[in-house]
């Protein structure tokens, strides 16, 4: 199955790259031919490593894991943040900060720092500050949430980044590199296709370019999501089938263990009745017996 085709791509202006003299030589096997002075990318190529990306991201999103999305260009950001709120995965649209992988501990930790201020906010402890203090820690809840907001529920580091503009966000690429996590990217005519593991040839400036691309990569990341849930479903479903047999099992065992408990307390007592009268009867009888062998010794 295709996730987009050739003419949705040429609608969007995927095909169009940068000037010939910005070029880099590496996106050679990618460019179809060049018109007035700009390069052509070959979208049928495209559209080949755009089915690649998206199946790699479904198996990484099917085992629960999480994919960031970096995107801080102007045209891209808005997008970005939309297509990666729609499936739930963290995101990047403000400004990288250096370490965010690497350094990841102490970003955790300022990403604390807002729940703690938020905690401050409801338990009243605002109230003892100064009108100073309060405007301080209010414009560094701002600052850490406009910069770290959209990572708040990434606990550890993500599965695989997806970038657009690589050259732009080449801090990100490198930090990934360094983890081995996979790097998926948009590459322009200006990048190297190279140093990313699935490079997506395309145009990385236009707005309707990304979004075209990144549709695609969300459709995939949904069906992992949802297949996930499916098998989680089933497995749910197999054990309750498999625990039936043990219960019943179990509930039959604490039947014949305790057959009394289900019946009334009247019948109860009247069997408690019925066991020491039948006691008392076979003591009595007893006790004649042994009267009748003594009298018959004493004869």
């Amino acid at each position: 199955m295709s996730r987009t085709n050739f003419e949705q791509l040429l609608q969007a202006g995927c095909h169009f790259g940068h000037l010939k003299r910005k070029w880099n030589p590496a996106m050679a096997p990618y460019i179809f031919m060049e018109r007035n002075g700009i390069h052509i990318i070959d979208l049928n190529k495209t559209v080949v490593k755009i089915d690649e990306a998206a199946e790699a991201l479904k198996n990484i999103a099917k085992q629960g894991k999480k994919i960031l999305f970096v995107a801080t260009k102007k045209q891209a950001k808005d997008v970005v943040a939309e297509k990666a709120q729609s499936v739930q995965m963290p995101y990047v649209n403000e400004r990288w900060a250096g370490g965010m992988l690497t350094n990841f501990q102490t970003i955790r930790k300022a990403i604390k720092k807002m729940a703690t201020i938020d905690k401050m906010t409801s338990d009243g402890t605002f109230a003892n500050l100064s009108k100073r203090e309060l405007l301080q820690i209010s414009r560094q809840r701002a600052k850490l949430e406009k910069n770290l907001g959209s990572i708040v529920d990434l606990t550890r580091l993500p599965s695989a980044l997806f970038i657009v503009d690589i050259e732009k966000e080449h801090i990100a690429v490198k930090e990934a590199h360094r983890l081995n996590i996979p790097v998926f990217a948009i590459t322009d005519t200006n990048t190297n296709p190279n140093d990313v593991d699935y490079a997506i040839p395309a145009n990385d400036d236009a707005k309707d370019s990304v979004e075209v691309i990144l549709n695609a990569m969300c459709d995939a990341i949904n069906e992992g999501l949802t297949e996930r849930k499916a098998e989680k479903a089933d497995e749910k479903a197999a054990a309750e089938q498999e625990d039936k047999p043990r219960i019943k099992k179990v509930e039959k065992v604490a039947e014949a263990a305790a057959p009394e408990d289900d019946e009334e307390p009247a019948e109860k007592s009247e069997k408690k009745a019925t066991r020491k009268s039948a006691k008392k009867a076979a003591e009595e009888a007893e006790e004649a017996e042994v009267a009748e062998e003594k009298a018959e010794d004493a004869e």
